[in-house]
Parts: structure tokens; sequence; C-alpha cells
């Protein structure tokens, strides 16, 4: 398995978005289906952008000061996308507004994650070594088995406070 950030984040980004498909297919199936997929899209999420938040975004920010205002804009980002999330979790698959939340989230993080795979990916790829990257992908997956897992968790509730505070 590859350690390199970008890999890495990539592959995170190719799961979320068979989740997307996933939920997108059962938005007219029994609500417990949409229910499981958000949760198991919320825990990606959570876990994705909390490993980005503490290492990739801090790290690329130390060493590629010129790419300070994407980072700025993928905290903005990651923001929006953490009250959604923190929304969803407390609602119910039967509400008439979890299919409508969920598309908004969806669209939300298929623009940012396209954003970082053809814009912010190919300049940070440029810009650092792939030692760098490695060891910044290995930093992440020391931190992934103890991110947190659902957004209203103490960890992830202080990952959307920074973004703010950034």
């Amino acid at each position: 398995m590859s350690t390199d950030a970008i890999v890495l984040l990539k592959e995170d980004h190719k799961e979320m978005r068979r989740l997307f498909r996933e939920f997108q297919d059962a938005q007219d199936g029994p609500p417990k289906r949409r229910q499981n997929l958000v949760n198991q899209i919320l825990e990606a999420l959570t876990v994705h952008t909390y490993l980005e938040n503490e290492v990739m975004y801090p790290e690329v920010r130390r060493l590629l000061p010129d790419l300070e205002d994407d980072i700025l804009e993928s905290y903005e980002e990651h923001h929006v996308a953490d009250v959604l999330c923190a929304e969803l979790a407390t609602m119910d698959a039967d509400d008439e507004r979890f299919v409508a939340k969920t598309t908004v989230l969806i669209e939300n993080v298929t623009h940012h994650v396209e954003e970082e795979e053809q814009e912010w990916f190919p300049k940070v790829r440029e810009a650092l070594g792939r030692k760098q990257l490695q060891e910044i992908g290995e930093r992440m997956l020391a931190l992934r088995p103890d991110a947190p897992r659902t957004p209203t968790a103490p960890k992830a509730l202080k990952k959307a406070l920074d973004a703010v505070t950034a």
C-alpha cells in the first residue's frame, strides 16, 4: 500500500464517490438503507477531513506558502461540510429534508474533491518530492485509527472549530 499522501486522499475520494452513488441510487428506497448509507458517508467524511485538517493542510501550508489561499478555501469548504454532517447526524432518514440535505452535502463535497484533484493536488505534487508526500502520508496513516468517526465526536467538533479559526 502506498504511503503517498495524495494517493491516500484520492483513495478516500474514490470511496466517498462510491458511497454517494449508492445513496443516489437508494433515494427512493427504504429509509433504513438511506440512513445506513448516510452514516457511512458521515464516517468517511469525518475521518477524511480530520486527516486533511490535522496533517495535510497544515504541512502543505508550512511548506508551500504560495498555496495559502487554496488551503484557506479548503478549510472553509470543510466547515460547510462539517455543518451539514452535524445536522445530518441528528436527523432521521424519513425527515422531509434528509435527502435534500444529503444531496447538498454530496454536491459540496464533489466540488471540493474535483478542485483538489484537478487543481490543488497537481500543484502540491509538483512542489513536494515523493519523500515528503510519503512522510505526510505516513503521519496520516498513523493518525487514522484515532480519528473521530462521527461529526459530533469531540475531536471532530474541535476540528470544525479549528477550521473556522485557522
